[in-house]
């Protein structure tokens, strides 16, 4: 159990990050980019407001898995919420990407 507690604080933080990037994405009125330094050109999207929901949520559901990893952390051992962890940052990368890549194809006009 011991750092349990300080590996859940830093997965939490980093969870607020991906939520703040999903909560970020459902307010913005120009479409969402996912790629750094790229834009998506509002002529590229038919619906704005729900391609930028569906990045949202994309992002938002993949700061929980941050936040299930700590909450694991903390039950269980930091093994167990690393492990969550370290699927959430390769895996997760992955299907992240693809996720994005099946909202960006549905949108696109």
């Amino acid at each position: 159990m011991e750092g349990a507690i300080p590996f859940a604080i830093v997965v939490w933080i980093c969870s607020l990050v991906f939520i703040a990037i999903g909560i970020y994405s459902l307010k913005r009125k120009t479409p969402m980019h996912f790629w750094s330094g790229t834009t998506v050109k509002v002529e590229e999207i038919s619906d704005i407001k729900a391609y930028n929901k569906a990045n949202g949520i994309m992002w938002i559901s993949y700061g929980f898995t941050y936040i299930i990893g700590g909450i694991l952390s903390l039950l269980f051992n930091t093994n167990i919420g690393g492990i969550i962890v370290a699927i959430s940052s390769t895996l997760g990368i992955i299907i992240l990407i693809t996720v994005y890549n099946r909202i960006y194809q549905k949108y696109k006009k």
